[in-house]
């Protein structure tokens, strides 16, 4: 028979820092001493461990693939907006649910601010949270029919000029159809989570995350019709750069990048891996969206009784 004790100390969980960020590093430190007095293992990466105050308890590992996780419960990651795409990397690779503490501006990813680092710890103890699922993308690119580059996204799959001084002339295509030639920025193409990360930012519109659905949304396009596009999520987008224009860049979540040639073609469709994230609170997007941009709500009576 295996007793309470036996069972927390079997659990561990893999904990992701912005150690660049004093913060984190405090924070850090309060989650590893919450977790480990309860009897939860914390792993970490070793690359990571050099500027962290560590006890000699927690275990340190040098892979930074899927295996660096194997076997955790959780994953929490503490920091900005670019940290918790990179736990979102491991969370994808492994199956593992990332769990966000925000210590940067926005974080719609985080579940979790600053404050809440004792809750965060007590709901682990006692896996008090849920477990959602989170659209991804798959992109390919293609060069003279050929795949040449494979890659996915969380948040948004982009095609972007390189040269600041000269237009990207592209051509998007929804579902094997042509939509519209213009020269602009660039195209950004994103889940429901990413429609309030760049395709916010580039015009696009807030898409619910329980929402199934593709978007598409052109950068300071100059063109009669280069409106934001919202297509079903069984739907394949695709961006090509246009033979005689200068070559462009991809990048997914702002993480990864690979040049465009002239005349490359980028294909963005429904991820096959999902990212699960894990919930500590049941607020409704709504709230989430209206405290993360801090948006004014004075005057509302609410619906009528």
């Amino acid at each position: 028979m295996t007793t309470k004790s036996e069972t927390q100390t079997s659990r561990t969980v893999f904990l992701l820092t912005h150690t660049g960020r004093p913060a984190a590093i405090r924070s850090a430190d309060r989650v590893v001493t919450g977790l480990l007095r309860c009897g939860i293992g914390v792993r970490v990466l070793a690359e990571e461990a050099v500027d962290l105050p560590l006890p000699a308890a927690v275990e340190l590992v040098a892979e930074v693939g899927p295996g660096a996780v194997e076997g955790c419960e959780l994953i929490i990651v503490l920091g900005g907006d670019g940290t918790l795409l990179r736990g979102a990397e491991f969370a994808r690779a492994s199956g593992v649910p990332m769990l966000g503490v925000n210590l940067g501006r926005v974080g719609f990813l985080a579940e979790a601010e600053r404050d809440d680092l004792d809750k965060v710890v007590d709901r682990v103890v006692t896996k008090e949270y849920e477990v959602e699922e989170r659209m991804t993308l798959d992109v390919l690119v293609r060069n003279d029919g050929h795949i040449v580059h494979t890659d996915w996204a969380l948040n948004e799959a982009s095609v972007e000029k390189a040269s600041r001084e000269r237009l990207l002339e592209v051509v998007t295509e929804v579902d094997g159809r042509p939509v519209s030639r213009f020269g602009g920025d660039g195209v950004v193409c994103a889940t429901p989570t990413g429609s309030t990360a760049y395709a916010f930012s580039a015009g696009g519109p807030v898409v619910w995350p329980e929402v199934e659905a593709l978007l598409m949304v052109p950068i300071s396009a100059h063109a009669l019709f280069a409106k934001p596009l919202v297509t079903s999520p069984r739907s394949v987008l695709a961006v090509e750069v246009q033979p005689k224009t200068p070559h462009g860049v991809l990048w997914c979540d702002g993480r990864r990048t690979v040049e465009l040639p002239a005349g490359a073609r980028v294909e963005v469709r429904r991820g096959a891996v999902p990212v699960r994230l894990a919930r500590l609170h049941h607020a409704s997007f709504t709230d989430r969206l209206v405290a993360k941009f801090a948006l004014p709500v004075a005057g509302w009576r609410g619906a009528p009784q």
